[in-house]
């Protein structure tokens, strides 16, 4: 059994782990032990061409031409657990046919654990398969999927916990996890590391005391008995109002709660708000998304990642699979590519792709800085900076200009390195490199709506506040966290603590 702290973490809280292409294989590396119990569906995809209607009806005739099968459901987050490193073991059940043979296989084939799942006679495997023409899927056929008998042998359930870093519980409502398999949970619950839970109804594991919950948001909204506005600033203003109720009504220490094209808000305890930037697909590439997130949260906490750090992980590995076809796992590889990115825009492609944003109604927002280290106050305030707007292009100061502002030991992080730390954050839309002290000439190019700076500046004291004014723009000063500095994490760091 692995501890939770095992992921190098730095000695001071304020300064971040970064979100580097090493990261992911430096977790997977450490091969946590993860059970997953919960509802298993075979997920299948039957994908063809429809050129006509049928003549017994006004219905279209779909020539299939390929058939898929996937693990879905509790098996999707079993699969993309072991993609990304995990050793899993999935408690479950599932009948004796066609379809629980083609799950059990998959389940292998991936990596997964299979010997704690039943096969029972006369239980029917739930299975969700769709018919597909093109990229639209026309109709979802689900069998199996209700009034599921209770999940047996609890005796196995306990056994298989001892070994374990962390649990997952998968509960989709179908009636396979009963009471009896929650107390057989709680009465472990001191015995286990990380417990996760991922369920249509969370208030009925408040008992088992979670440490992270990840409901979606009509979830979140039956949890605290009133809809979650629409609007994504007006959804992060009252998830952070009403955490102390989502807490205390799931009984969870944190809840990630998961709004599809909106991202992640993270209720951590009395942390500050932490939210998440997704990349929008077609609902039709939706399919499995929130189980891969839970899954690349898992293995992130048992690594040690603050849950800050982890909900980003977890959101660059959702918006791996929901850009893939069908139900979709991420791996290692996967996200080493993703934190690998840092696209860095030359001025001129810059402008390119600032145009387009501005042709289709978006909002630009425009920050700068050295970023030397990343820390708690970077994260809160690039984030404060993406809420005023729709995109956030991000300026870094050139090696040589980061000297000039801050002495000839810095930067302590090339402007490579610094570039691919911030691409790890999904708030982080664009980023960009400028050798000049000031970004007014970049400024005066681009003419963002919103130039934003720190809580640590004045507008007034800003030698880029005239170039704002003058094209018409708006300068915000955003929050400040105090001892949230690069220079006082650098400090603290060269006298050891």
């Amino acid at each position: 059994m692995i501890e939770l702290s095992t992921v190098e973490r730095p000695s001071d809280r304020h300064e971040l782990p970064e979100l580097t292409p090493e990261v992911p294989a430096r977790l997977a590396a450490l091969r946590p032990g993860v059970l997953v119990v919960g509802d298993v569906i075979l997920d299948e995809w039957l994908t063809g061409s429809a050129e006509r209607l049928c003549r017994e009806a006004p219905a279209p005739v779909v020539a299939v031409d390929s058939r898929r099968v996937a693990p879905g459901g509790a098996a999707n987050t079993a699969v993309n657990l072991a993609a990304l490193g995990a050793d899993v073991r999935m408690v479950s059940a599932v009948g004796a046919d066609d379809s629980g043979a083609e799950l059990l296989a998959a389940l292998e084939k991936h990596g997964v654990d299979t010997s704690l799942v039943t096969v029972e006679p006369g239980r029917r495997t739930t299975a969700k398969r769709r018919i597909v023409a093109g990229e639209q899927v026309l109709v979802r056929l689900d069998d199996g999927d209700r009034d599921q008998a209770p999940l047996p042998a609890p005796a196995a359930l306990r056994a298989a916990c001892d070994a374990a870093d962390a649990v997952v519980v998968c509960d989709y409502g179908t009636g396979l996890l009963t009471d009896e398999v929650l107390d057989v949970l709680v009465g472990l619950r001191s015995r286990l590391p990380l417990v996760v839970v991922d369920a249509h109804e969370p208030t009925r594991w408040a008992r088992l005391r979670p440490d992270l919950v990840t409901p979606n948001a009509g979830e979140a909204g039956s949890v605290l008995g009133t809809a979650i506005p629409r609007s994504a600033a007006e959804q992060l203003e009252f998830l952070d109002e009403h955490r102390a109720l989502l807490l205390e009504r799931t009984g969870a220490r944190a809840a990630a709660v998961t709004l599809d094209r909106d991202g992640v808000v993270l209720l951590d305890g009395d942390r500050p708000v932490h939210r998440t930037w997704a990349r929008p697909v077609p609902d039709n590439h939706t399919a499995g998304a929130g189980d891969t997130f839970c899954a690349a949260l898992t293995v992130a906490r048992c690594g040690g990642l603050p849950a800050v750090v982890a909900v980003e992980l977890a959101q660059a590995a959702a918006d791996i699979v929901v850009h893939r076809p069908a139900t979709a796992v991420c791996s290692v590889a996967d996200l080493a590519d993703r934190f690998g990115t840092g696209a860095v825009l030359d001025h001129d492609r810059l402008a390119d792709v600032v145009a387009e944003h501005r042709s289709a109604g978006r909002r630009i927002v425009f920050t700068n800085g050295c970023f030397d280290v990343l820390h708690r106050g970077h994260v809160n305030y690039l984030n404060e900076a993406k809420r005023l707007g729709d995109v956030l292009v991000v300026a870094i100061n050139s090696d040589e200009g980061v000297a000039r502002l801050k002495g000839a030991d810095r930067p302590v992080s090339g402007v490579a390195d610094r570039a691919a730390v911030l691409s790890g954050l999904s708030c982080v839309d664009h980023l960009t490199v400028f050798d000049e002290d000031t970004p007014a000439a970049l400024l005066e190019r681009l003419r963002p709506e919103i130039y934003a700076k720190g809580g640590d500046h004045r507008a007034e004291l800003l030698a880029e506040t005239a170039v704002v004014a003058g094209y018409g723009g708006e300068v915000r000063i955003l929050s400040y966290l105090p001892d949230r500095s690069t220079s006082a994490v650098i400090s603290r760091i060269r006298r050891g603590r």
